[in-house]
């Protein structure tokens, strides 16, 4: 005799699929369109991207006086919050929704209507926060060009917005069906869009706010380079997954994101240490940490649409401007503290130029210049411009609006010489004090 209990087990596997065919076919297709090797690839490259920004924290944190180390490395995490909460309420929908030429719409806010559903192979979620992880990562960057002297209310309050009005728009040109999209701009994953944008904020923040009040009068030396090299090493790492993951697929494409991020940067390594050999005479550990960066930023536009080969190239190429020009900017009045500009700016131009060139269309689908498209660097040209000088005027602009409503951007001149850590967040990265003895005396 069958139990009543069993019976009603398998009348429930019999039935309940064919109900949920019946009353919601659209949910089984999607669960059906999303692959679990895809999804899974996914999951480590979100997760991979987010390290970054812990790795740039480190990377900028070992760069600065001790006396800024927490406030600079704060500049970095205090975006996970910021500029992940905006993402999901509104940046993510001005980025992705609707098919304007220059911002989205409103339509995904609070992530409407974000779900499970299929987004190509990978759930609609997933792929919004794997997009989240960028606008993150691209916010902290520009702090390497305000460490030492910008208020962290002021800090906090540029992100948020300039994450809205300039990141989320250009996210929308170029990947979302904008005007450089449109144009057929090549950004496989996020030369322009990151690099350029917040290379480009980090040089008009710089120009803003002034230099730092002991600028040029003593030396500013990294307080702890292993910090340095740490972080360029888990920026390298989770590169991986910003380059390899914006196939959004584990996939060929996916792995040639994968493998050229592993050799453009060695390319520009070996080319750094030759111009620093014949410069100095000595390759210096903040070089070669500098130069890692510099490589995979320079083949992030080109990640998944070039060969190998061509990475190494590019690699090697990219070091040449960028060096020259961090070489120029110590000895000029512009301080750009950790060199944003010089690293990310230039660096995230010339690999999108050079994605114009060594773009292969047995990788990516499109040809650059050296299989008879000469029109491609040209778009690439005009989608630096573009993002350049729209970011520029965008930064100004929300810097001026906040530093006249909150009574300025910077703090005292005697306390930003104190440092901004004990100011700013009551705190030092290292204790230099004697301390307190507390002594329990007998009754």
């Amino acid at each position: 005799m069958i139990k009543t209990g069993k019976l009603a087990g398998w009348a429930a596997r019999l039935v309940l699929p064919g109900l949920v065919l019946l009353l919601a076919p659209e949910l089984v297709e999607a669960q059906d369109a999303i692959d679990s090797g895809d999804t899974a690839w996914m999951l480590t490259s979100t997760a991979l991207v987010l390290l970054m920004t812990a790795g740039l924290a480190f990377f900028y944190g070992g760069l600065v006086p001790s006396k800024n180390v927490l406030n600079t490395m704060m500049m970095s995490f205090v975006a996970f919050g910021v500029a992940g909460v905006l993402w999901a309420v509104a940046g993510y929908s001005l980025a992705f929704g609707g098919d304007g030429a220059f911002v989205g719409d409103l339509s995904m806010m609070f992530l409407s209507g974000v779900g499970m559903e299929a987004s190509g192979s990978i759930p609609h979620i997933l792929f919004m926060g794997f997009q989240g992880t960028f606008a993150i990562i691209t916010a902290a960057l520009i702090s390497g060009a305000l460490v030492g002297r910008m208020k962290f209310g002021a800090y906090i309050a540029f992100i948020a917005i300039w994450g809205l009005v300039v990141y989320a728009p250009v996210v929308h040109w170029v990947w979302s069906g904008g005007w450089l999209g449109g144009m057929g701009a090549l950004d496989f994953a996020g030369g322009t869009v990151v690099h350029v944008n917040a290379g480009a904020a980090a040089l008009a923040a710089a120009i803003v706010l002034g230099p730092r009040q002991d600028y040029g009068v003593r030396a500013m030396l990294p307080h702890n380079v292993p910090f340095v090299l740490l972080g360029a090493g888990l920026l390298w790492f989770g590169w991986f997954g910003f380059n390899g993951g914006s196939a959004l697929a584990a996939d060929g494409l996916g792995a040639t994101g994968a493998v050229t991020t592993m050799f453009a940067p060695g390319a520009t390594v070996v080319v750094w240490a030759f111009l620093d050999h014949f410069t100095t005479g000595e390759m210096t550990a903040v070089g070669l940490a500098t130069a890692i960066v510099v490589g995979l930023v320079a083949i992030t536009p080109a990640s998944g649409f070039v060969t190998p080969m061509g990475a190494i190239a590019i690699g090697a190429l990219a070091a040449f401007p960028s060096y020259y020009f961090i070489k120029w900017r110590t000895r000029s009045s512009l301080d750009d503290s950790l060199d944003v500009f010089g690293a990310h700016g230039i660096g995230g131009a010339v690999g999108a130029v050079l994605t114009g060139v060594f773009a292969a269309e047995a990788v990516g689908g499109t040809a650059g210049l050296l299989e008879g498209n000469p029109g491609q660097v040209v778009t690439q040209v005009i989608a630096i411009i573009g993002v350049l000088v729209y970011s520029v005027i965008a930064t100004v602009v929300i810097l001026k609006v906040i530093g006249a409503i909150s009574g300025g951007l910077r703090p005292a001149a005697d306390l930003e010489l104190r440092g901004m850590d004990v100011i700013a967040h009551g705190e030092e990265g290292y204790a230099t004090g004697d301390g307190a003895v507390l002594i329990l005396e007998d009754d």
